[in-house]
C-alpha cells in the first residue's frame, strides 16, 4: 500500500524528470508540472473530481491558480495529464521506426514496451484501480477522454498517411487509424474491467500481453 500511495501522490511515477540534457529552467518547469498534477490526482482520488476546485489544487501544490492554468488549460487536463505524452510516444514510434518496420508494427512494439516497463500508459498498475474509479465517476472526465480519442485517431491517420505517402484526407489512412484505435481501445477496456473486478495486477499484465499479440495479428491481416 505504501508503494501504491506514493505512486498516486506522484501522479503515477512519471519518468523523464531525471534531467539528462535539460537546463535548470526546464527541469524546474517539469517538476512544477508534476507537483501540480500529483497533488491534483491525490485530491481527486480522495474526494472525487467534481468535489475539488482548481484553487484547492493550487494551494496543495503551493502555486497560484494562474500557474495551474499555465500548465493545464482545462481542469480535466490535471487528471488526464498524460495525453500529450501518449501523443508524443506514438508519433515518435511511427516516425522513428526502423527500416522495413511498418507503422502498425512500431505501435505494437511500443505497446509491449510500455507494458514491460510498467508504464502508467500501459493501462494496468498497482495504483490504476483508484485512477479509473475517479474517471468512471466523472462525466466531465469521460467526455474529455472521448475527445482525446478522437484527437488521437486524427493524429494516427496523419501518421499513417505520412508513412504511406498518401494525402491527409484520403480514406485509407483514416480507416486504418479508426480500426487501430478501436482495436486497442477494446484491449484496454478489457484490462480495466479485470482490474476493477479485483483481479491481481500480475495476472492482468500476462493476459494483456496475449491480448496485444492477438490484436496485432488481427489488425495485420485486416490492414
Amino acid at each position: 500500500m505504501a508503494d501504491q500511495a506514493d505512486r498516486v501522490e506522484r501522479g503515477g511515477g512519471r519518468a523523464g524528470a531525471g534531467g539528462d540534457g535539460l537546463s535548470l529552467r526546464e527541469l524546474k518547469k517539469i517538476r512544477t508540472r508534476e507537483r501540480i498534477s500529483g497533488e491534483a490526482t491525490r485530491l481527486f482520488v480522495a474526494r472525487g473530481f467534481e468535489q475539488v476546485t482548481v484553487a484547492e489544487v493550487a494551494r496543495a501544490a503551493e502555486v497560484s491558480t494562474m500557474t495551474v492554468f499555465n500548465y493545464f488549460p482545462r481542469k480535466e487536463d490535471l487528471f488526464l495529464d498524460r495525453i500529450p505524452e501518449a501523443f508524443e510516444l506514438v508519433t515518435r514510434a511511427v516516425r522513428e521506426r526502423g527500416e522495413g518496420v511498418a507503422p502498425l508494427e512500431a505501435l505494437h512494439r511500443l505497446a509491449l514496451d510500455l507494458l514491460e516497463q510498467g508504464h502508467p500508459l500501459a493501462g494496468v498498475g498497482f495504483w490504476d484501480r483508484h485512477w479509473w474509479q475517479v474517471l468512471m465517476d466523472s462525466a466531465a472526465l469521460q467526455a474529455r477522454g472521448r475527445e482525446a480519442l478522437e484527437e488521437f485517431e486524427n493524429t494516427l491517420a496523419g501518421l499513417f498517411a505520412e508513412a504511406g505517402g498518401a494525402g491527409p484526407d484520403e480514406h485509407g489512412p483514416r480507416l486504418a487509424a479508426a480500426l487501430t484505435v478501436a482495436a486497442y481501445r477494446s484491449v484496454y477496456a478489457t484490462v480495466i474491467r479485470r482490474q476493477m473486478a479485483g483481479v491481481p495486477v500480475e495476472k492482468i499484465a500476462a493476459e494483456q500481453w496475449e491480448l496485444l499479440q492477438h490484436t496485432y495479428d488481427v489488425l495485420s491481416r485486416v490492414l
